[in-house]
């Protein structure tokens, strides 16, 4: 498929942080080649949350070009952690758990990216083979003194943290993967800017053309925080519509257009009427929340779910209802304390937390407000668990 100069320079900016080097990146995709694409993962969790989708859309939309897109699975850097980010080392994970979680993570990727158009590629396929003397060398290429320069590692030595010897080894093993597969382009979040900058290195110093770099702007959690599990504040691909929407609704209004833009396909001018609407007054942040929640459910759950997950939230927040199905917790206990309760059902992470909960008013049985969390819990058969206003828990015996 032909492309204009138009629609190239779109593809090249719209989530793009950045493109090393954008002139020849662009004259490459104006010719017509077909290139090679990488992107690397090292499956470290069980899921991933759609700001990991900003890069895999991006690259699905060089895969709708034709191009090839090549998945690097990180089971031998997997085992170490990348340190970019990181005011600690990370702890290593076994084969059998990075594999494990491999299987989730394809299952997730396929939800953007067509599987059967796509190469998976295991480190392991070549770094099985080398030895001492090649890793020897492949270090040789840099100094100590290039890799203390980079922030997080200035960061760890001023507070006094470990810096492992085994981290400088990560990028040389991600930029070592692009000289493996003779990679194009590489792709990754703005956060992997280093690594990705060693393979267009080792690259060169191999004899191979140095690959371009794209990367791709990061996407904020709800509250404008890093998305990030321990601040609550991600939406996962594996989640149902209902807690998609929902997440989305509870949002700040000041995140709304970076989400449209990194993680829906709303053309950028009608994102932008959003935006003046919103400035302006003419829009409610509501009403454009409320758009933002049915295209991002619409992606990974189809029109269908995300029509009727906004039919759900309008019945729980609008009608003061409950939603029509909800998950269920089975006891065989007839007491039971609140905060022993939340955690066993999974409605809070720790005990500190539903105490939290319960002293911020946040926790209801059966619509009564539960404001004293010593007080034992007599559990009956289809009561009503709700933890703020999205999560219910029905008990069951």
């Amino acid at each position: 498929m032909t492309q204009t100069s138009q629609q190239i320079s779109e593809l090249l900016t719209r989530g793009v942080e950045k493109v090393i080097v954008k002139d020849h990146l662009e004259k490459r995709l104006l010719a017509g080649e077909k290139l090679r694409l990488k992107l690397g993962i090292d499956p470290t969790g069980a899921d991933l949350h759609i700001g990991h989708m900003v890069a895999i859309r991006k690259l699905r939309q060089f895969q709708k070009l034709g191009h090839q897109i090549i998945i690097i699975v990180g089971d031998y850097t997997a085992r170490i952690g990348d340190p970019s980010g990181r005011d600690k080392m990370r702890e290593p994970l076994t084969k059998d758990r990075v594999y494990e979680n491999l299987r989730t993570y394809q299952k997730q990727i396929g939800e953007i990216l067509d599987l059967k158009k796509t190469v998976f590629a295991y480190q392991s396929e070549w770094f099985d083979k080398m030895n001492l003397e090649d890793v020897l060398q492949l270090a040789s290429i840099f100094t100590v003194q290039q890799m203390l320069d980079r922030d997080m590692y200035q960061k760890r030595w001023k507070d006094g943290n470990p810096i492992g010897l085994h981290e400088f080894l990560y990028p040389l093993m991600q930029g070592y993967d692009s000289v493996a597969i003779k990679s194009d382009v590489e792709f990754g979040g703005s956060d992997q800017e280093f690594n990705l900058l060693v393979g267009r290195t080792i690259q060169e110093h191999l004899g191979q053309k140095s690959q371009d770099i794209l990367t791709t702007s990061l996407l904020v959690g709800l509250d404008g925080r890093k998305m990030s599990k321990t601040y609550h504040n991600y939406i996962g691909v594996l989640e149902s519509p209902e807690e998609m929407y929902g997440k989305v609704m509870s949002a700040t209004d000041e995140i709304i257009i970076d989400y449209y833009k990194l993680a829906t396909d709303v053309p950028i001018d009608e994102i932008d009427k959003i935006a003046c609407g919103i400035k302006d007054g003419s829009l409610n942040p509501r009403d454009a929340k409320a758009r933002l929640a049915r295209e991002i459910v619409g992606i990974y759950h189809g029109k269908g779910d995300a029509i009727a997950a906004e039919k759900e939230f309008e019945q729980i927040f609008k009608d003061k209802g409950r939603p029509s199905k909800m998950p269920q917790f089975k006891t065989s206990k007839s007491t039971y304390l609140i905060f022993d309760l939340l955690r066993d059902a999974k409605l809070s992470n720790s005990k500190a937390e539903a105490k939290r909960l319960v002293e911020q008013g946040g926790v209801k049985i059966n619509d009564k407000i539960i404001d004293d969390w010593q007080t034992p819990i007599d559990i009956c058969p289809g009561m009503i668990v709700q933890v703020g206003k999205r999560r219910f828990m029905e008990i069951t015996i």
